[in-house]
């Protein structure tokens, strides 16, 4: 069972249009114990990052999410959920849920050339196969929306780099942990793939 986490911090219902649209069936819940009831775990998320913590933690989400974690449940963070996935951001104060070893920086801007936040769409580069993104042998195209970007500990975590400014992941994973930093879900046919594969996953 796919569940979509409802923490009032997402756009769930254009995430759960995607799913359907892909062939998948989902449910959008902020209850304990349908999301521990869940094979498949969706964090969406927009805004900042303590916010985004705080409405877990007040739900009660947060341990009942790195429970499924630790047990195997697929969990795929969008954007703010991704952000969340790590063990912090510059942006707040909170730890995250430490499900993948990263941290958030803000992106810089230089000499004006550079607008933060990150927005709109940008080319996203696999760095190397895995089952969550895979090249359909032509530039691939997604929507962003973010002023922090990911620093992964460990570069293997790395599933794909997207440039603006400098290089940065724009996708990472840790076995049954993904984090997208785009949204798939306002990603046309790019983002209708990456649904595709995580129903199948």
């Amino acid at each position: 069972m796919i569940v979509i986490v409802d923490y009032g911090c997402g756009n769930v219902a254009s995430v759960l249009n995607m799913i359907r649209k892909a062939g998948g069936v989902a449910e959008i819940s902020g209850e304990q114990e349908v999301v521990r009831a869940a094979t498949k775990i969706i964090l969406p998320g927009v805004g900042a990052f303590d916010h985004g913590m705080k409405q877990l933690h007040a739900a009660g989400l947060s341990d009942v999410i790195k429970e499924r974690a630790e047990s195997g449940a697929t969990v795929l963070g969008i954007c703010l959920g991704m952000q969340l996935l790590s063990n912090g951001s510059e942006e707040g104060a909170l730890p995250g849920l430490g499900l993948i070893n990263a941290h958030f920086r803000r992106f810089e801007p230089r000499e004006g050339a550079l607008r933060v936040p990150h927005m709109g769409w940008n080319v996203v580069h696999l760095e190397k196969e895995n089952k969550f993104l895979i090249s359909d042998g032509g530039e691939q195209r997604f929507y962003f929306a973010h002023s922090y970007h990911a620093v992964c500990e460990n570069p293997h975590d790395i599933l794909a780099s997207t440039h603006y400014g400098t290089a940065f992941p724009s996708a990472y994973a840790n076995e049954n942990i993904v984090g997208m930093q785009f949204h798939p879900e306002k990603s046309h046919r790019f983002g209708l793939a990456v649904m595709k594969r995580f129903i199948e996953v």
